[in-house]
């Protein structure tokens, strides 16, 4: 057992996936995305801010979003995921907390994700409370292969570094 105290950081990951259904847009990190449908969830179905409320959750060992937000509760119909994001941040805050970097990943064949990476960074920068340049969003396929390849649905991982807050 080593006497050197233990560095003041969590690392935390997350996933989240949604069945595609009826609709014109998806959300993802709090845009709305033209697409030619929607996603099947009890909220607004964002996977990214999903993906990232997990992985906040998980770097404190505070359980998932659906503990938090349970699909369940009638509150969380058709909620704003920027609302949960928020809450997480403030739970992370609460302990002495707060998101060194956010990486997210978006996992589809459609909607191009491209387009509209810089405002979902800005989007999730603006409700963590932090720069720009500390949060990333990306995007691949699946090359066709699984349920994202034959566009039934949409996935997201992320990766949150948390670091003591000054």
């Amino acid at each position: 057992m080593s006497n050197t105290p233990f560095p003041p950081v969590r690392i935390g990951t997350g996933y989240d996936v949604h069945a595609f259904g009826p609709g014109d847009a998806v959300m993802l990190g709090g845009v709305a995305v033209p697409h030619s449908c929607g996603v099947l969830a009890h909220s607004d179905g964002d996977v990214v801010l999903h993906a990232l409320c997990d992985a906040m959750l998980g770097a404190l060992a505070l359980g998932d979003i659906g503990q938090h937000f349970p699909p369940s509760d009638a509150r969380w119909k058709g909620a704003d995921s920027m609302a949960f994001l928020v809450h997480c941040n403030s739970l992370l805050a609460e302990r002495g907390w707060q998101v060194g970097n956010a990486d997210v990943t978006v996992i589809c064949e459609r909607p191009k994700v491209g387009p509209h990476a810089q405002a979902m960074r800005e989007r999730i920068a603006s409700g963590l409370g932090i720069a720009l340049d500390r949060v990333s969003v990306k995007a691949t396929t699946t090359e066709k292969l699984g349920f994202t390849g034959r566009s039934e649905g949409i996935a997201a991982q992320a990766a949150v570094l948390l670091v003591a807050a000054p």
